[in-house]
């Protein structure tokens, strides 16, 4: 079976996490896992919090037992499809015109093969990795983690802890600007801190005055966040890439006007626009029960993202802002996290890619949202999106991951699988 075959396997297991602890097949993925892990003289333990919710965990010894291990994680859950609005069913795993179609394709079922088919060729060629890799599939990365990533952090923190370093999604892929071949590399992610806010006031007749009127004082909070412009506030891993970015297209780099800067980087700003300042995004709103009637408190939710660091300063912002009828409290946060950009792990990681692809320009990026990175971050271990992947001229990758019509390109597979190899091997 090759790397396209397992990928394809893999959509064809109904993974859909609708959040909040409804979910379906991620038990069928983690056996298919197990499977091929043991196929491949690797032993898999199988973990639950609750079953079927199930996280498989593995280590294959490397050559060299003084070295720490590195960390390969990635999540066998997917957000949910809406069949009718794509044009394949969307866990058929079809091919079509060199693409391999169905949930999960790049979020991120293609690393899960990638990283099955690295192992079952060492095994097949007798050949061992340089150091001990540590390998963990696991669940409800599309919701909190608390069935996956994060559970297995707090209950089980022995399995990782001496692990050097951490790669997963979402990095290593080709992102053509002006005929450059730029490979981002994950080395930091915003925080969230998403926040409920709720404004209280004195209920009434919806035809009579009311000053205190609670619909009314969220709205007025809820637009002063929206339109609210939060400053630049430049973290290493940003930097680094408008700097590197910048230069490899012979853009003016000015620090001292970084939306210009920004601006001035064309296809290439997509990567970094939303990470050079905080955002608060409103997403929902509740209030009232008819409408003649003035309700005495009102909700709203705001989709908050945080730079590393940032969380004091923001909230400190959103306090003023949303004024003093407004209350505010945080939904599951989690702070922002990043890896050192100058390390030898990126330097494998760009020695993997241009030994694959000559022409990559690699360079360090923030991910704007955030992945399981955050759950072993709490153990030490410094995280790097990196699951790569070969992106043909013309293909909006960013646009698939929980998107319509999700697909990926085999050729980009085969890449993936080939990168993957050279850096675990190497590394």
């Amino acid at each position: 079976m090759d790397v396209v075959e397992r990928c394809a396997q893999l959509i064809r297991f109904d993974t859909t996490n609708r959040g909040g602890g409804d979910s379906e097949g991620e038990r069928e993925a983690a056996e298919f896992v197990a499977a091929e892990l043991a196929a491949a003289g690797v032993e898999p333990t199988l973990l639950e919090r609750k079953p079927r919710r199930t996280n498989v965990i593995a280590r294959v010894p490397g050559g060299d037992a003084s070295l720490p291990p590195v960390l390969v994680q990635a999540h066998l859950d997917v957000v949910p499809a809406q069949a009718a609005d794509w044009d394949m069913d969307p866990f058929s795993g079809e091919i079509s015109d060199g693409y391999l179609w169905g949930r999960g394709a790049v979020d991120m079922k293609d690393m899960v093969a990638e990283v099955l088919t690295v192992v079952a060729g060492w095994h097949a060629e007798g050949r061992r990795p340089r150091r001990d890799v540590v390998l963990a599939f696991v669940a409800d990365e599309e919701d909190a983690g608390d069935y996956g990533a994060h559970w297995l952090v707090s209950e089980h923190p022995d399995l990782f802890r001496d692990c050097a370093a951490a790669i997963g999604e979402s990095g290593g892929h080709t992102h053509r600007v002006d005929g450059i071949h730029f490979y981002p590399v994950g080395t930091a992610e915003r925080g969230s801190s998403h926040l409920r806010l709720t404004a209280r006031g004195r209920a009434g007749h919806g035809s009579r005055r009311n000053d205190e009127n609670a619909v009314t004082r969220l709205v007025q909070a809820v637009q002063r966040l929206a339109e609210h412009r939060w400053p630049v506030r430049l973290i290493p891993s940003v930097q680094a890439y408008i700097e590197r970015v910048g230069a490899a297209l012979g853009v003016e780099v000015d620090l001292s006007d970084v939306d210009a800067t920004v601006a001035r980087l064309g296809g290439a700003a997509s990567l970094v626009e939303m990470t050079i300042r905080n955002s608060t995004t409103p997403t929902a709103l509740t209030a009232g029960y008819k409408v003649n009637v003035i309700p005495s408190s009102a909700e709203a939710l705001i989709d908050t993202r945080v730079l590393p660091g940032g969380e004091e300063e923001l909230l400190a912002g959103v306090d003023e802002l949303i004024g003093p009828h407004v209350t505010r409290e945080l939904i599951n946060p989690q702070p922002g996290v990043q890896a050192p950009v100058d390390s030898p792990w990126f330097d494998a990681i760009a020695d993997a890619l241009r030994w694959a692809d000559p022409a990559a320009v690699v360079v360090p990026y923030c991910l704007g949202g955030g992945t399981d990175a955050k759950a072993f971050a709490r153990l030490g271990i410094p995280g790097y999106g990196f699951s790569p992947l070969w992106v043909p001229e013309g293909f909006d990758y960013r646009a698939m991951a929980h998107g319509v019509n999700e697909r990926v390109p085999v050729e980009g597979l085969h890449f993936g699988a080939k990168v993957l190899d050279r850096f675990l091997s190497t590394c």
